[in-house]
Parts: structure tokens; C-alpha cells; sequence
């Protein structure tokens, strides 16, 4: 009795080893090891926008030939104005040029050291007519001195205020030639790319191809994914073959069947035409040992499901027969 309860006890455990024993081949088990790869021209680093099929973001793309975007260069943050700095303080106590009373005490202290110098002592320059005069024209030269340092002040912070509220260059205004972040040298932006109308003929290839590319990619047969699809994603798929034969294995898929689709965009690049479309099929999908062709993995009576997000590209003016696998995402 306790022997049985005790092995009862150990099947929970066991399965899950079994389970996670068998994981990374189940995860495996899938064209292109369901991973994220391949090319989509400008927007290979750009999620796809979400469809009903695949309502959830695109896994981004983990290998490709098209390199990462440089990060741009992001304009300084202008540096906040500021106001215009009060003219140092006189020692005596006032304001260079503030003011009447600031002319006056300059005029005092002016007339009374040239009474000092003429041996009248400190208040003897104001005895004359003459030193009266010298004190009101001292007034008058000190007033109009400080008039304008003041006019001058008053424009720096005008000019300050002006340009920090847009007044002077605005590196928005290059947007619609440039398209960089400084004034000069700007490097001109890539052209945009161009919508593209689809026709039924498009919608047709693309599940001819989801269907022969499987085919293809499950007899391991090289040169007719050449004929399916770019010569960047054969090279991930003979990677991918590659790496079962050294497991002892190959993965046999058959029976797909598109069971959903709609497009997400479709686009020209330059020389190029894109159309990125989410897809829902089914289809049986099994690891088969090579040696003695028993399954390793998979349900061989049991189809699975699998919602992918694949990009096509052609040469632009071409037909519908010239539509190749360029890439596959997969969705969360």
C-alpha cells in the first residue's frame, strides 16, 4: 500500500521533468525555431501595427541583416533665461549711475576732492560760481550716463526674453528640408516610403507561399526555399536544419491550412515592395527521429495552432509570383 501511494505520489513529479525535459524542443518545433527574424526594409526594427488576427504587438525582430537604427541626436534643452545681472554695487553705498540722488552724491564727492586739489578744502569747490556749475554739469553727464546703461540692460533682457520664447532660429522650421537637429549640414532624412494597393491575386500568394515554404523548409529542401523566400531567411531556415541534424532529428510539417488573415501594411521601399500580413492556420508539427523515424515530438493526429506575422517583398511593378518570405514574427 505504501509502495503504491508512494509512486502515485512520484507521477507529478515525473511529468514534470518530462515536460520540462522536453521543452526546448517543443519551443523548437517550428519553421525558423519560432523565432523573430528576417528583414522588412526600413520598418524591420518598426512593430507592425496590430490586426484583428494578431491584436497583440509583433515580437521585435532578434535577427536580421538590416542594421539597428543609430539612436538620433537629441537637440540641448535651451538654457533658461535669465535676467539681465544688477551693475555692481558701488562701495560707497549706491548704484553705478541709479538715479538722481547717485548723480548728485558723485557731483558732491567730485566738487569737493577738486577743492581739496585747489587748496579750499573739501567743501571749498562749492564756494565759486564756477564750481556750481562744474557740479551741475557733473550731475548732468552722470544722469545721462546712467540713462543709457539702463536703455542698454533693458534691451539684453528684451533680447533674452525674445529668444527664449521662439524669437530667434526654431530648428522646427527645417523639418520639411533637413530633417536634422542642427542648422547647417543637416543630414537629409531617408525619402518616405509609399503606400501599396494589394489585390486578391497578393492575398493568394501569400498563403500559396505559407503553405509551400513549409513544405519545403519540412523536406529540408534548400533550393526551393530559394524559389519561397529571401536569401536571408533561407540562410536562418538551413541554420535552423542544420542545427536538428546535429540533434538527430528533423521536423516534419504538414497538413497547414490558413485558417485566418488580414493585412497589416504594405508599402514601397525605394526598389522594393513590402506587405506585412497576420496569420492564423493550423497544421501537424513534429520532431522525427532520424535514425528510426519515430516521433520525438508532436501530436501526428492532433493539429496545432500558430498565429505568425509574415513579411513579403518583391521587386516593385512585379506580380504576384514574385512575392518572397522576408520575414516572420512571432506574436505574444
Amino acid at each position: 500500500m505504501s509502495t503504491w501511494t508512494s509512486y502515485s505520489r512520484s507521477l507529478p513529479a515525473l511529468a514534470l521533468a518530462a515536460l520540462i525535459a522536453f521543452a526546448p524542443a517543443l519551443a523548437e518545433a517550428k519553421m525558423g525555431g519560432g523565432a523573430s527574424s528576417g528583414s522588412r526594409g526600413t520598418r524591420t526594427h518598426t512593430p507592425p501595427p496590430a490586426t484583428t488576427t494578431a491584436p497583440r504587438p509583433a515580437a521585435p525582430v532578434e535577427r536580421s541583416i538590416a542594421p539597428q537604427p543609430a539612436p538620433q541626436p537629441q537637440p540641448a534643452p535651451a538654457a533658461p533665461t535669465r535676467p539681465a545681472a544688477a551693475p555692481a554695487a558701488n562701495p560707497a553705498g549706491g548704484a553705478f549711475g541709479r538715479g538722481l540722488l547717485g548723480g548728485l552724491a558723485g557731483g558732491l564727492l567730485g566738487a569737493g576732492l577738486f577743492g581739496l586739489l585747489s587748496g579750499h578744502g573739501l567743501l571749498g569747490g562749492l564756494g565759486g560760481f564756477a564750481s556750481i556749475i562744474g557740479l551741475l554739469v557733473q550731475i548732468a553727464i552722470i544722469v545721462l550716463l546712467a540713462r543709457l546703461a539702463f536703455n542698454w540692460f533693458a534691451g539684453r533682457r528684451l533680447a533674452g526674453a525674445m529668444g527664449g520664447a521662439g524669437g530667434g532660429a526654431r530648428p522646427g522650421a527645417f523639418a520639411f528640408t533637413g530633417g536634422g537637429t542642427g542648422l547647417g549640414g543637416a543630414t537629409p532624412r531617408t525619402p518616405a516610403s509609399e503606400p501599396l494597393t494589394l489585390r486578391p491575386e497578393d492575398f493568394s500568394a501569400f498563403e500559396r507561399v505559407l503553405a509551400e515554404s513549409q513544405s519545403a523548409y519540412s523536406q529540408e529542401d534548400i533550393a526551393r526555399l530559394h524559389e519561397l523566400a529571401t536569401p536571408e531567411m533561407v540562410s536562418y531556415f538551413s541554420d535552423d536544419i542544420r542545427a536538428n541534424a546535429r540533434e538527430g532529428v528533423v521536423n516534419r510539417i504538414s497538413g497547414v491550412k490558413l485558417l485566418q488573415g488580414d493585412l497589416s501594411e504594405a508599402w514601397r521601399d525605394g526598389t522594393d515592395e513590402y506587405a506585412t500580413v497576420a496569420m492564423r492556420f493550423s497544421l501537424i508539427d513534429l520532431f522525427i527521429d532520424r535514425a528510426t523515424g519515430k516521433v520525438v515530438s508532436g501530436d501526428a493526429s492532433q493539429p496545432t495552432q500558430s498565429t505568425e506575422v509574415w513579411t513579403f517583398r518583391r521587386p516593385a511593378g512585379e506580380g504576384p509570383l514574385a512575392w518572397k518570405l522576408s520575414a516572420i514574427q512571432q506574436t505574444a
